[in-house]
């Protein structure tokens, strides 16, 4: 029954996605002037708001208006008027044109390109050759349709699609701006209910990310428009200005845009200057340009203010120029970024936020569990390294070893995982402790050398006793098999630098040969390593044993492993005689320290 719920969720949940999808393709008249007007609302109310302080708010959302699309308007007229001037003049450059054109057909005869267009002749002639001398051709029918409306006035029938939609776009901002107060409670109170935090973050969120996108992409583009226009005009291209301004406007398209603003400046530069040295010098200078925009700009500025995947954002760019054309090409990235927000902030589409968010899906430990299950020991010591060079080194232990021995005891445990596998995991891990020790002391001589004192022998032990001191005697004892004797060795590596004695049972024991090992040591100390999740019912019945028996032995115990696997028999285990209960072996560490402190001489 269960399994038929589950698909039938599944099922309705594709066929709602699906619906969805035809809803935005069917209504694009109208949602994408909503749309735009939206993203032009996000970037204007920070100056609407303070221009209210002085001129009110009809003013202030007048004025911002006003000279935002006069300033758009303006450019597209200045742009069209320098494009049919370039048209105009671009008979003049046919000498340059044809001198080109000459010199690549020169370099293709007797080549590859020759051999090829020779192939492609043949065929035509042969294709033309088999066509019947007498079939007739068929004669050519012209009709002529009526022109509806006013004859003088047929230009008008191009432009006035794109001026109701700017018309609309305008309106819509105007009315957004001067109500956008009433519109956010509209919102809050119809999505938002008895989760107002929630929305209020998310709708602040949102409004933050798009602005400072918008914000950080003009800054970009302006950057990269004035690099352009001086490589331009030094270069004598003609109508630098345009070029420029067109380049810099083109950089809000993602991936088109910087390619078609790069390789016009590019084309006219092969019609108007003379040879070929001034093409490539416009062409190299160009690349550079954009290596120094995408690696130090971009970088600088433009770094997390999407918040997006470089994969998800050419899947959305391909998906919303599908579905509502350029408009969408050009909206893309804002659209993207509110879908972010809302997968983070929605419960139910979470998976939208983990599909297309830039930030890590896994988490640290599940990730390391994650490469070990894929057996790429490679990547699980990189990430070994990484976090030794990043944090404290003696944390990797607790942050990624031993959170892989307990998933897999888990995994296991719940048939997820073979008895075979999971002893991969543990050698693979095994393994693994004596790299990672390797790097830790790497990690404690740089640090040495740095400070210019001489290294500590220990690994990660940072304590060194002041006098000699006869090392203290501690038996580790495994209680489950070879994932607890892997947690011991760590321990014992952690304590290096400690005056004590660590030895690790190898073997299994009845509680009477344990108690009677304990005696004949002697060990003062005997620390029991129980990683969770198997109960901890066998290490309660030894502590007890052994508590009864040598009842002024040390008994620290170690269910070491990360939160989500921690169990309540801890209480348990302190009652049974336990003199100290661990769940991390820094912990564990600091514990025996405090015992060797306390020692005498």
């Amino acid at each position: 029954m269960n399994d038929v719920v589950r698909s039938l969720t599944a099922w309705a949940t594709f066929a709602g996605g699906v619906l969805v999808i035809a809803v935005l393709y069917w209504a694009q008249a109208v949602l994408v002037p909503f749309a735009l007007a939206v993203l032009l609302t996000f970037v204007l109310t920070p100056p609407v708001s303070w221009l209210e302080r002085w001129v009110g708010r009809v003013a202030a959302v007048l004025v911002a208006v006003t000279i935002v699309f006069a300033t758009l308007g303006l450019a597209g007229w200045a742009l069209s008027r320098q494009a049919d001037e370039l048209a105009a003049s671009l008979p003049g450059y046919r000498a340059n044109i044809r001198a080109k054109i000459a010199d690549v057909r020169g370099a293709s005869k007797g080549g590859t390109v020759e051999k090829i267009q020779e192939t492609i002749e043949g065929i035509r002639t042969d294709l033309g050759a088999e066509t019947p001398a007498g079939t007739p051709s068929r004669p050519v029918v012209v009709t002529s349709t009526p022109s509806t409306g006013f004859p003088g006035f047929t230009w008008l029938g191009p432009i006035v699609g794109p001026l109701g939609t700017a018309g609309l776009v305008a309106a819509l901002v105007i009315f957004m701006l001067l109500e956008r107060r009433e519109l956010r409670d509209r919102l809050i109170g119809l999505i938002g209910g008895g989760r107002l935090a929630t929305t209020t973050r998310a709708f602040d969120e949102a409004a933050r990310r798009v602005s400072r996108q918008l914000l950080m992409q003009s800054l970009v583009s302006v950057l990269w428009g004035a690099m352009a226009l001086t490589v331009l005009y030094l270069l004598h291209v003609p109508y630098a200005l345009v070029f420029a301004a067109l380049g810099a406007a083109l950089r809000f398209i993602p991936y088109v845009g910087p390619i078609v603003g790069a390789g016009a400046p590019v084309l006219v530069s092969l019609a108007a200057l003379e040879g070929w040295v001034g093409p490539l010098t416009v062409l190299g200078l160009f690349v550079a340009l954009e290596l120094f925009t995408n690696l130090v700009l971009e970088t600088v500025l433009y770094a997390g203010a999407v918040g997006v995947s470089q994969v998800a954002l050419l899947v959305s760019v391909a998906f919303w120029t599908w579905l509502w054309g350029p408009l969408g090409l050009l909206m893309a990235s804002p659209l993207t970024v509110c879908l972010v927000v809302i997968g983070k902030h929605v419960p139910g589409l979470a998976f939208i936020g983990m599909l297309i968010a830039d930030t890590g899906v896994l988490a640290e430990d599940a990730g390391y569990y994650q490469r070990l299950l894929a057996r790429d020991q490679g990547e699980a010591a990189e990430m070994i390294d990484r976090h030794i060079a990043s944090g404290p080194p003696e944390s990797v232990f607790d942050a990624l070893m031993l959170p892989a021995l307990g998933y897999a005891e888990r995994d296991r445990i719940e048939e997820r995982l073979s008895q075979d596998e999971e002893a991969a995991i543990i050698e693979a891990t095994r393994e693994l402790l004596a790299d990672a020790v390797e790097g830790m002391r790497r990690d404690a001589a740089r640090a040495a050398v740095a400070a210019q004192a001489p290294a500590p022998p220990a690994t990660s032990g940072d304590v060194v006793p002041a006098t000699q001191q006869a090392p203290i005697a501690v038996l580790g004892y495994a209680v489950n098999g070879p994932a607890d004797e892997v947690a011991l060795a760590m321990l014992a590596e952690l304590c290096a630098g400690l005056p004590l004695r660590v030895e690790i049972t190898r073997t299994r024991m009845l509680a009477a040969e344990l108690i009677a090992l304990v005696r004949e040591g002697p060990f003062s100390i005997v620390c029991f390593a129980d990683l969770p999740p198997s109960p901890s019912s066998k290490t309660r019945y030894l502590v007890k044993r052994l508590r009864s028996a040598l009842p002024e032995v040390r008994i620290a115990v170690g269910r070491w492993g990360p939160a989500v696997l921690a169990d309540e028999g801890g209480e348990a285990l302190l009652r049974a005689g336990a003199s100290h209960l661990a769940s991390t072996l820094i912990d564990s560490r600091d514990y025996l320290r405090g015992l060797t402190a306390d020692a005498p001489g």
